[in-house]
């Protein structure tokens, strides 16, 4: 497909084919992450169905994570050398007879076992990542990336329909609907995208040539800042409903509810994100998203507490502790900071990487994806083994001081972090 060189500016036409890509590109991932986020809700009806403990409950819901993580990188090589639509289109029609099978199991290792196949809907966001970015120019990659990724707020949608789908129908009804709202928005999907064979990488570079970026420290340091961001953000999705069951005795609805008070801004907000990285960097937006998040996983980490004090007229016991409203105001700015760092950490890929972004966003996205595996996994354990509740913060408030010592001593020392003039310089030292 032809079109105008970048000096005369995209033509009308392209303009629309961009903005048309662009839209039904975060419907269709919106969805993918709706359906990737399904155990969330419907893990809690299963675990009290099969007696499952804490890790047990931690392995189901991560499941879907770890096939959705696995399957970031050859997707983000294939999307680079056939073309992101196709790709996603054959992507999302695979899930769809996984999706509805899920109705019908019944054992544990059922769940599990169906659970790694409806996983691939999360490897969606390496195929549209850079499909929607090579349809708009560099100024502007940083915000189409965050208005695409926030079709991470499918993991709010699924806090917000499963639960009614769930209390009126049964936990069975859940998977069926989500079945065929897949089908339907697939059909969307390819009616309103286009491909443009200039997107494409020259045939004649090889996978493993596409791959060597592995070798590069600055790769592995992303990584690290999105198994935070986003494997955070996932993990805490899952997890969070049951939390607010278990912590304040909530019935699933209203705890679906404020638990979308972290998911919905941690995904709609990602737009907002990608435009602060383009006007003022990806180092200084990632910067001050660690140092919140380090604040408000410190405050979050602390269970629960009485304690007693020999006072000069006798004992007095004090509680300590977050009520449901801290805690939810707590979770909406932590969502946010989330979300921001999601968008910064992929504009830090796009400017270092403008050639090869499907492969080094899969490779960033695989370890997002781990991290958000791992993570729910190690909760159930913590539970397990303490019996606190609040030690799955404690231990993400330890993941993101590695992150912010890391990015001292590789960025901050020689960098000032604030302002747009210093863009340039953080890149310079990375």
């Amino acid at each position: 497909m032809a079109h105008a060189p970048l000096s005369a500016g995209p033509s009308p036409q392209r303009t629309r084919q961009a903005w048309s890509v662009l839209v039904v590109s975060t419907l269709a991932f919106t969805v993918c992450f709706m359906v990737w986020m399904m155990f969330g809700v419907i893990g809690i009806p299963i675990k009290k169905m099969l007696n499952l403990s804490s890790t047990q409950f931690g392995l189901l819901t991560a499941m879907p994570v770890l096939t959705g993580s696995l399957i970031r990188v050859p997707l983000g090589i294939w999307t680079d050398k056939y073309g992101g639509r196709i790709v996603m289109a054959v992507l999302m029609a695979v899930t769809v007879p996984a999706i509805w099978m899920m109705g019908y199991a019944t054992e544990y290792w059922h769940f599990l076992t169906i659970g790694l196949f409806v996983g691939l809907a999360g490897g969606s966001f390496s195929v549209g990542t850079p499909y929607v970015a090579r349809w708009f120019p560099k100024n502007r990659q940083g915000t189409a990336m965050g208005v695409y990724g926030a079709g991470n707020s499918g993991a709010a949608v699924n806090k917000f329909v499963a639960p009614v789908l769930l209390v009126a129908f049964g936990w069975t009804m859940v998977p069926h609907v989500y079945a065929a709202i897949m089908l339907g928005t697939l059909v969307l999907f390819w009616l309103f995208s286009y491909s443009d064979p200039a997107h494409l990488v020259p045939s004649n570079v090889k996978f493993t040539d596409q791959l060597k970026a592995l070798k590069d420290p600055k790769v592995l340091k992303y990584c690290q800042y999105y198994s935070i961001v986003f494997g955070g953000y996932v993990a805490l999705s899952l997890w969070m409903v049951q939390y607010y069951v278990g912590e304040y005795g909530l019935d699933i609805r209203v705890a679906a509810l404020l638990a979308a008070c972290f998911s919905l801004p941690g995904g709609v907000l990602r737009a907002i994100g990608g435009w602060l990285s383009d006007k003022y960097g990806a180092h200084s937006v990632t910067w001050w998203v660690m140092w919140v998040s380090w604040i408000c996983l410190f405050l979050l980490s602390y269970p629960q507490t009485d304690f007693s004090i020999l006072t000069v007229d006798g004992p007095r016991t004090f509680h300590l502790g977050l009520d449901v409203y801290t805690f939810t105001a707590l979770m909406f700015i932590l969502g946010i900071a989330f979300a921001f760092g999601k968008a910064s950490v992929f504009k830090y890929i796009s400017d270092d990487y403008p050639a090869n972004i499907g492969a080094i966003s899969g490779i960033v996205g695989l370890a997002g994806g781990l991290g958000g595996f791992v993570l729910p996994i190690a909760f159930g354990a913590l539970m397990d083994l303490t019996g606190i509740r609040s030690s799955a913060f404690m231990l993400m408030y330890g993941v993101v001081w590695v992150s912010l010592i890391w990015m001292y001593f590789t960025e901050v020392r020689r960098t000032d972090v604030m302002g747009p003039a210093n863009a340039p310089a953080a890149r310079a030292v990375r």
